[in-house]
C-alpha cells in the first residue's frame, strides 16, 4: 500500500521559475512544465530549477505563502492609520484568511512591535484629548467598538483627566455662550459636555469655571428658590 501511493504520488520537479509581469516581488513556480503555484520572492530564492518537491513540501510552500500574503495585507491595513489587533483581526477575516493563519500573522505583528493595544488605547485618548475631547464615557464606549480589553480600557482611562478634558472640549462653545443669560449659558453648555460622554461632576466643575471666566454671574439657583 505504502509503495502504490508513493507510486502514485511521485515527486514533481521544478522546471522553471519566472517572476511575476504584475509583481515583482512574486514568482511563478512551474511543476513538470506546467504552472503551480506562485511564491514571495523570499521564499522562492530558496528554490532552484531541477528541484524535487513533494506533495509535503508543496503544502508546506503554499501553506507559508498564504500566511505571507495576510501578513502583508497586514501591513498595508495598519500603513493607513495605527489599529488595534481587533481591526487587524477583522480586516483579515474579510479576506476569507484561515483564523489559524490569522492568529500567527497576529502573533507576528505583535512581536515586532506592530500591533500594540495599550499603545493604540493611549493614542487613541491622547489624541482625542488635543484634537475633538471626550469624556471617560464615550472613550469607553470608542475603544470597545475597536476591540480593546476592558482591563487595558480600564489601566488607560485611570490616569485620564476629564476634567481637564471637559474644560478644552467646552472653550469654543463657551466663547458661543457667552452673550447669553447664566441659566441658558450653563444648560447648553452642560448638555453639549454631556452629549460628549462627560460625567455630571466634571460637567458642573467646568460650567462652573467658565462662567466665573466670562464674568456671568449665574442666578440659577436663587431663581428656583
Amino acid at each position: 500500500m505504502v509503495e502504490s501511493s508513493a507510486n502514485s504520488n511521485p515527486p514533481k520537479i521544478i522546471t522553471a521559475l519566472e517572476v511575476q509581469k504584475r509583481n515583482k516581488e512574486r514568482v511563478n513556480v512551474y511543476l513538470d512544465g506546467e504552472f503551480a503555484f506562485g511564491l514571495g520572492m523570499v521564499e522562492a530564492a530558496r528554490l532552484h530549477k531541477g528541484q524535487q518537491l513533494t506533495e509535503s513540501d508543496i503544502a508546506a510552500l503554499t501553506t507559508q505563502d498564504t500566511v505571507e500574503q495576510a501578513y502583508d495585507r497586514a501591513l498595508r491595513f495598519l500603513g493607513a492609520r495605527p489599529r488595534s489587533s481587533a481591526e487587524v483581526r477583522r480586516s483579515l477575516a474579510e479576506k476569507d484568511t484561515p483564523p489559524t493563519m490569522i492568529d500567527a500573522v497576529i502573533a507576528r505583528l505583535e512581536g515586532q512591535g506592530y500591533l500594540d493595544d495599550v499603545a493604540f488605547a493611549r493614542m487613541w485618548v491622547a489624541n482625542r484629548q488635543q484634537f475633538k475631547p471626550r469624556g471617560s464615557r464615550a472613550l469607553r464606549f470608542e475603544l470597545r467598538e475597536k476591540g480593546i480589553a476592558t482591563t487595558i480600557i480600564d489601566e488607560v482611562l485611570a490616569v485620564f483627566d476629564a476634567h481637564e478634558a471637559a474644560y478644552q472640549a467646552a472653550q469654543d462653545k463657551a466663547r458661543q455662550l457667552s452673550k447669553l443669560d447664566p441659566r441658558s449659558f450653563r444648560d447648553k453648555l452642560g448638555a453639549f459636555l454631556a452629549r460628549r460622554g462627560f460625567d455630571y461632576d466634571a460637567v458642573r466643575e467646568v460650567t462652573d469655571r467658565l462662567l466665573k471666566e466670562y464674568k456671568l454671574t449665574d442666578r440659577s439657583l436663587d431663581d428656583d428658590e
